[in-house]
């Protein structure tokens, strides 16, 4: 039985684009929703040009007619588990959340349960974001698993589709304290460099000659150290990774990070006699307007103990000498 619908969307394209697919053309005009739902969307035939489906490597053509058929949300897959959540703020219409380091935002391969949507499910009891096809708590960004700190989630869709176009339109303050092997030479600093997916190591990003997204990440030293910088991060655009890959880049990986800087971490290690469990990266704040009431929302999130405690180690054992 084909899925029921529940709305559509009517486009029609201004200007031919022969270099972008269909796929990347909408995602750019249909935020919040991923390239992978438009696919999704696209292979099941919800998405029709001039009444007729096409392939996502469709290149539109100016005055093409775009049909998208949006299905009534599925059943969440995920099941509702009670786990603890530090709430930094909550309403009728979002959550702020600062998150520990090891929870997993979504289930995926190896982590079928325990994530923060689990946790969600339970918490929101019914007030889901069904945005995607299917009834979950909106999450409109992510963090890595082993990053801690603030994140947003919507309870409904209005609030969802919001948030997600100032994230899109980068009108969302993003902050991040990290601690980076080695001494960074300058005080402050603009990291402009495209990300895209590494070539060979598909679980990893990397810096890349122009193929990849355009990325910005300025830094600020808070305090030095013999072995160590204490910065202080804002993210201009959300990359996956942009920050892991931007301070390896800048030749400063994150301490902690084996996946961006196994050999500065070994020889960290080597010198400290302690090496933190996982990359040492705290979203600190997180800035936005409230979708509903236009209120300018400020929250900064504490950092977690093992970050405090690297930071008290560094300063103890490693101070820049006078």
């Amino acid at each position: 039985m084909a899925p029921e619908i529940q709305s559509q969307t009517h486009l029609t394209v201004e200007q031919s684009t022969p270099r972008q697919r269909l796929d990347a053309y909408l995602r750019e005009r249909l935020a919040p929703v991923s390239r992978g739902v438009i696919q999704r969307l696209i292979a099941d035939g919800h998405i029709l040009i001039n009444d007729r489906p096409v392939k996502p490597s469709y290149p539109p053509h100016a005055g093409d007619r775009i049909t998208v058929h949006w299905p009534m949300p599925e059943p969440a897959q995920a099941a509702p588990q009670d786990i603890p959540l530090d709430i930094l703020f909550e309403d009728a219409d979002l959550l702020i959340l600062n998150k520990p380091p090891g929870l997993v935002v979504h289930p995926s391969a190896g982590h079928a349960d325990r994530t923060l949507v689990n946790a969600l499910l339970h918490h929101c009891s019914g007030e889901l974001s069904g945005i995607g096809g299917v009834a979950r708590p909106g999450i409109v960004h992510r963090l890595d698993r082993d990053t801690s700190g603030c994140i947003v989630a919507a309870k409904n869709d209005f609030a969802h589709a919001a948030l997600a176009i100032q994230f899109s339109s980068r009108k969302v303050d993003k902050i991040y304290l990290a601690l980076a092997c080695g001494q960074i030479a300058a005080d402050r600093g603009v990291i402009e460099a495209a990300i895209a997916r590494h070539p060979t190591h598909r679980k990893r990003m990397a810096v890349t000659d122009g193929t990849g997204r355009p990325a910005q990440t300025d830094y600020r030293v808070l305090e030095r150290f013999e072995l160590a910088t204490f910065v202080e991060v804002t993210l201009h655009t959300g990359r996956t990774h942009q920050v892991r890959v931007h301070l390896k880049h800048l030749g400063h990986p994150l301490m902690g990070d084996l996946t961006y800087g196994n050999r500065q971490n070994q020889r960290l290690r080597e010198a400290m006699g302690s090496h933190p469990s996982r990359q040492m990266l705290h979203a600190f704040r997180l800035a936005f307007e409230h979708p509903r009431t236009g209120r300018r929302i400020a929250l900064e999130a504490p950092c977690p103990p093992d970050f405090t405690a690297t930071l008290a180690a560094l300063r103890a054992e490693q101070p820049i000498p006078s």
